[in-house]
């Protein structure tokens, strides 16, 4: 526990500032979601040939799992806050719905029949009767989603939107407890406040209270100004945040990378060294998600540059087929890039961060095992733990099955860091990695040579739309200055620092940046 306080005390200025953003988030999209959700809810109380379609909608849209839900917002709508409060907004429609229509319909009729018999209209009879007596239904819907939002919002920082998720994911990618506690602890906490807020307004503002209590006039509308206050006021911060972030996007050169530990170092080094080296303005959009969230988010025009890989490019983003010529993969995605995508490719950094598999050093002793050959003669004894993209690649296991006529016993799919977690803890026996990865050390795990060359080299290269590069070119020298200077065991070096050491990314790249001449 000391370690994990020293950690909150040393970072307490981040985890405030991703806790505001979360704060931000899940309001603001809960807040849309009433907006829209109780008169809907109304609509259908009123036309009952409606509900059925309405909500089996919702319910539809419920279902969908989260990261797909995302996927598919990514292209039609970017990445950052927007696609994340979207998303949390369509997940809280379903209880506010649901709620609003079941409290409606569930009233005695006799009362309704004793509301018209004393002349009230149906408006009057909605506002008057029907609304205060589904009331704490409508709240216990309300309740539910937005202590459902401030879950769902930690998937915010898989596009770029910040949050305490960013915490969740970078300590899950480095296998660092204290980071996830940092970031799901006050996450709860949220929840559980949100919550007793939610309860204290349908308390204040609930009919038996009001019946109940001699004050009750005073302190309904107190309620109600206390509660339309506060939806302005996150109003008016969304207005505000849209109008500065769309006014300032031309000023500033927006910097992406992956989820995992050596792409967050390789996009604070871009950062890093545009910040010192020209008087541009920088974003840093770090810990995106995976190759298709970056790219997307590079050819939509929601980053102007990160770093990828060249085999990533050719097979993974160009679909063709790999290839063991470094320069001819260089060339092709190049090429292919620049005229399908408008994105241009500068220097290679110098490492080749190509996939491995790995095995634990006693698996390694048990079977022999020094090549993916030694390991095709046992793998339908062993359990693939894999990162969730390498099944389905045809650099991955796809092509991997075939040249080397593997068959695992069970492929079970991890992501980040846990697939490392996995393998020591005896639920795998091997794993996907990459060569430049520093867990391979702090875990002490044996790297299989892949004796038939079978996969394609995976030089870092830094993308970059060629809009940007037209209006700064300037940009192209800043960032080849760094060209070649990564080899394979620098690169492992500072992962190893990320993930073992536990040293910011931030800190990480500034300080080798330093050490390399390459900024003051």
């Amino acid at each position: 526990m000391s370690v994990f306080f020293h950690y909150l005390t040393a970072n307490y200025n981040q985890i405030l500032s991703l806790l505001g953003q979360h704060l931000y988030l899940s309001v603001f999209a809960v807040l849309i979601a009433i907006i829209l959700g109780v008169p809907l809810g109304i609509l259908i109380s009123k036309e009952p040939k409606l509900s059925k379609p309405i909500i089996g909608v919702t319910n539809v849209i419920q279902a969908i799992p989260s990261l797909a839900l995302l996927g598919f917002l990514i292209p039609f709508i970017g990445i950052g806050s927007t696609p994340a409060i979207v998303m949390v907004f369509l997940y809280s429609l379903l209880p506010i719905v649901k709620n609003t229509y079941t409290g409606l319909t569930n009233i005695d009729p006799e009362i309704l029949e004793a509301a018209k018999g004393i002349g009230l209209t149906k408006s009057q009879t909605m506002k008057k009767v029907q609304l205060p007596l589904a009331f704490p239904m409508i709240m216990a819907g309300i309740r539910i989603s937005a202590v459902t939002a401030v879950g769902l919002m930690t998937i915010a920082a898989f596009v770029g939107a910040g949050g305490l998720g960013y915490l969740v994911f970078s300590g899950v990618q480095t296998v660092d407890n204290n980071m996830i506690l940092a970031g799901a602890i006050p996450a709860c906490i949220l929840a559980l406040l949100i919550d007793f807020i939610v309860g204290k307004l349908e308390s204040s503002l609930s009919y038996t209270n009001k019946r109940r209590t001699s004050h009750s006039k005073s302190s309904h509308k107190k309620a109600k100004r206390v509660l339309l206050s506060f939806g302005c006021l996150i109003l008016v911060i969304a207005g505000v945040i849209t109008f500065y972030s769309r006014a300032e996007a031309k000023d500033k050169i927006v910097i992406g990378s992956k989820n995992f530990s050596e792409q967050l170092i390789l996009g604070n080094m871009l950062a890093d060294l545009i910040e010192d080296k020209t008087d541009l303005d920088v974003e840093r959009k770090l810990n995106l998600g995976g190759t298709q969230v970056a790219f997307s988010a590079l050819k939509n025009g929601n980053i102007d540059m990160y770093v990828d890989y060249t085999g990533t490019g050719l097979v993974d983003i160009l679909k063709k087929d790999p290839d063991k010529n470094p320069d001819h993969v260089y060339q092709t995605v190049q090429k292919d890039f620049n005229q399908k995508y408008g994105i241009e490719l500068l220097k290679p950094l110098g490492f080749n961060n190509t996939y491995a598999l790995a095995v634990r050093q006693d698996t390694a002793k048990q079977y022999g095992l020094n090549t993916l050959s030694d390991l095709a003669k046992v793998s339908n004894q062993m359990i693939l733990g894999p990162t969730i993209e390498f099944p389905n690649r045809k650099d991955g296991l796809i092509g991997l099955s075939k040249a080397y006529q593997m068959q695992f016993k069970d492929v079970k799919a991890v992501d980040g860091g846990l697939r490392y977690t996995a393998l020591n803890n005896q639920k795998s026996d091997v794993i996907d990695a990459f060569s430049t990865d520093g867990l391979l050390e702090a875990f002490n795990l044996k790297v299989l040579k892949d004796d038939k060359h079978f996969f394609p080299p995976y030089y870092a290269v830094p993308l970059i739309k060629k809009e940007t590069l037209k209006e700064h070119p300037e940009l192209k020298k800043v960032i080849n200055s760094l060209a070649g200077k990564l080899t394979d065991e620098k690169m492992r070096e500072l992962n190893y620092k990320v993930d073992s050491l536990k040293q910011s990314p931030a800190k990480v790249a500034k300080d080798f940046l330093k050490n390399e001449g390459l900024i003051k």
